[in-house]
């Protein structure tokens, strides 16, 4: 959109729980502080309204959208606080068996301008015990979301969504300027990887990425990395928390996009590649981008 005007972001970290209340008010709680610091928009993090693994007590707990407790809560506070509050992900029922992670892009009006549903989920064996599998519960998008906000358009993406660089790269080619990354990584994996991965996709696509985690030690005895981040499009980390809930504030300025695409034009240069598999060897042949 080449907008020049600067914005303040505010980034929520939270530790959420197995209760949706207390988390809509720990969430209400830093949102307000972060309109008192100057905030235009505010991101929360993955799995704000719910952190459960459990199927039994998740679908327990979960409703459908249009019931669904923790949004109408937050886009009042959209409404009160006039601000574009990101929620950064909710746990929506779509089906008996299924629900959605899914984020809301909230105006300041109060109303959803987007809503974006995580398409890669979290099946993983972390070894030591510890495995996860996302979609034993969730059901994955099958559609990229973007997002106009004053100062640019925005690409919606959840955490795990986070390792699939082409994503990444579709979203800035259709002209995405900011990339929101809301999170729950675990400690074992934040630790190893979270900033390089932040930071390599602002350098991939110059653009500015937006994360508000989770962090801590949680009820359902999950631990969480945190360090919630804002990453420049040059790479430079701006903004970054510890592990303790709390606000990290950047601000933004759209120019430095431009600044950063002019400077290093890979998306212009991109080319794509076909593989194919010849009995002796497999071989990559590069694709014309419009075909």
């Amino acid at each position: 959109m080449g907008s020049t005007q600067k914005f303040r972001a505010g980034l929520l970290q939270m530790r959420s729980g197995r209760a949706v209340t207390p988390n809509i008010d720990a969430a209400s709680k830093l949102a307000r502080e972060a309109k008192a610091l100057g905030a235009d928009y505010i991101q929360t993090p993955e799995m704000t309204n719910l952190m459960e693994q459990n199927s039994k007590a998740l679908f327990s707990i979960v409703v459908d959208e249009e019931h669904d407790p923790s949004l109408a809560a937050f886009r009042e506070l959209a409404r009160d606080l006039k601000v574009y509050l990101h929620v950064g992900s909710l746990a929506v029922k779509v089906s008996p068996e299924k629900a959605a992670n899914r984020s809301f892009l909230l105006d300041p009006e109060g109303e959803v301008v987007a809503r974006y549903d995580k398409i890669h989920m979290f099946d993983v064996e972390l070894g030591e015990g510890e495995s996860y599998r996302e979609s034993n519960n969730y059901r994955p998008g099958e559609i990229a979301v973007l997002a106009d906000l004053p100062w640019g358009r925005m690409g919606l993406t959840v955490c795990y969504d986070l390792r699939f660089p082409s994503l990444y790269r579709a979203l800035a080619e259709a002209g995405a300027d900011f990339l929101a990354v809301p999170a729950a990584f675990t400690k074992i994996t934040g630790e190893a990887h979270w900033n390089i991965l932040t930071r390599a996709r602002a350098i991939e696509t110059g653009s500015y990425v937006l994360a508000a985690a989770q962090g801590g030690l949680h009820e359902n005895g999950r631990e969480t990395y945190g360090h919630s981040i804002v990453v420049d499009p040059w790479g430079n980390v701006i903004a970054e928390g510890g592990t303790e809930p709390g606000i990290i504030m950047a601000e933004i300025d759209p120019a430095l996009v431009t600044s950063a695409r002019r400077r290093i034009p890979s998306l212009q240069h991109g080319r794509r590649f076909e593989l194919s598999a010849p009995s002796d060897r497999a071989r990559l042949r590069l694709v014309d981008k419009a075909s």
